[in-house]
């Protein structure tokens, strides 16, 4: 099939729960629901190191309760599908530094009495940082088509593992899923599909691939079947045998695009995984994804990328930006004014509004951070508000 040169190839990436970057954040994050589900005012930033033989996690929590993370860690390995008496955890963790816990625990507004409610803002951001949200119409996920299917893969990998469906699937694992794009930015065809699956020593390859294909690619690429000019590389290196901590030391905060949205919206640079949500790291990329996902489903746009940024100490961000890439039925300037109106952007405003105080990060830790139905910052409840609000920001009418 010759390329039309008119047309985009966008790829994305998306790796199993037994990779050991994933595991890691995995790990963090069953931690910080631990501490919450004993005191939902836990300070936690929990960093995980994964290697052969060896779990070390690392980093301050400061909380009423104190997490037994050996159990935690060890608890993972199992449901995750390793054999958790392999590995040791070691622990080096200490509480929150006082000088970052003074800025957090006061705002730099009520400190200094800036703005009309300077009294009620209590919680100054974590850190400063850049997040950045993103939502289009391509899918019913409101995420591009490539994310959503890579994800599907290696959840249908998992699945099939688990499941027991194909027998001699080891947990680590990844895909990767090129799209062709038609002049229009559209998702025309499956260009590349790759599926890396770790396996045991005695599992006949041809047998592998074959369930691969059709008990993976099948069910996984519904949305968009391949075709015949579609390349399909199966365990391309050729032998999985060796795979997770054992073969690749993993990480916390090491698959930033597979977490978020891949090549289609910048990252900020900030991990999710392992932080409380005064970290605005987390609770600031979910509540852009949040305000992003509303906008489009309102449909004041078919493309959205809401940027915020924050300063240590301080609960109000220094910058609110939207960007509908042209596609807006309003202007960019008022869709900001109608955000500024409708959401409190400060960490405790975000936390109240998303329910980040509660046990619920490690149900959505894997398979991507925002393509999850159920997670708070999936919903698209604001919809309606933010189109009535834009209407009003048009005409000049303040909500304020």
């Amino acid at each position: 099939m010759q390329k039309n040169i008119m047309n985009q190839f966008y790829t994305a990436e998306s790796v199993t729960e037994g990779h050991p970057d994933k595991l890691c954040d995995l790990i963090a994050d069953s931690v910080l629901d631990e501490c919450l589900s004993h005191d939902a005012l836990s300070r936690v930033a929990c960093e995980v190191l994964a290697t052969k033989g060896q779990i070390i996690v690392a980093g301050e929590i400061t909380s009423l309760f104190e997490p037994d993370i050996t159990q935690i860690a060890h608890s993972v390995l199992r449901k995750v599908g390793y054999d958790s008496t392999r590995f040791a955890v070691q622990c080096l963790i200490h509480k929150q530094s006082p000088d970052i816990a003074a800025g957090v625990d006061c705002s730099l507004e009520r400190r200094r009495n800036l703005g009309e409610n300077h009294s009620a803002v209590l919680l100054g951001a974590g850190d400063q940082g850049v997040m950045v949200g993103y939502a289009c119409s391509e899918t019913p996920q409101m995420m591009p088509l490539p994310v959503v299917l890579a994800h599907r893969l290696t959840g249908t990998l998992t699945f099939a593992r688990k499941s027991g469906m194909i027998q001699g699937l080891r947990p680590d694992g990844k895909a990767q899923v090129t799209v062709e794009y038609d002049e229009d930015g559209k998702p025309l065809r499956l260009d590349t599909i790759v599926l890396s699956a770790q396996h045991s020593p005695k599992k006949p390859i041809d047998e592998l691939y074959w369930e691969l294909n059709n008990k993976v690619l099948t069910p996984a690429l519904q949305a968009m079947p391949p075709d015949e000019d579609t390349k399909i590389l199966l365990n391309p290196s050729g032998r999985f045998v060796l795979g997770g901590p054992e073969a690749d030391t993993g990480l916390t905060g090491r698959k930033l695009m597979v977490d978020s949205y891949g090549v289609f919206a910048p990252h900020g640079g900030g991990a999710f995984s392992g932080k409380d949500s005064t970290k605005v790291d987390r609770s600031g990329a979910y509540m852009a994804r949040y305000i992003a996902k509303n906008l489009v489903a309102a449909g004041l746009c078919a493309k959205c990328q809401i940027t915020l940024a924050y300063a240590i100490g301080k609960a109000e961000p220094v910058m609110v930006e939207v960007d509908t890439h042209g596609t807006g039925k309003f202007s960019d300037n008022a869709l900001e004014q109608a955000i500024c109106a409708l959401f409190d952007l400060t960490p405790d405003g975000m936390i109240r509004t998303l329910g980040l105080d509660k046990p619920i990060f490690r149900q959505f830790c894997n398979y991507g951070h925002f393509t999850h139905e159920q997670a708070p910052w999936e919903q698209t409840n604001m919809a309606e508000p933010l189109e009535c609000a834009c209407r009003a920001k048009e005409a000049g009418v303040s909500q304020r």
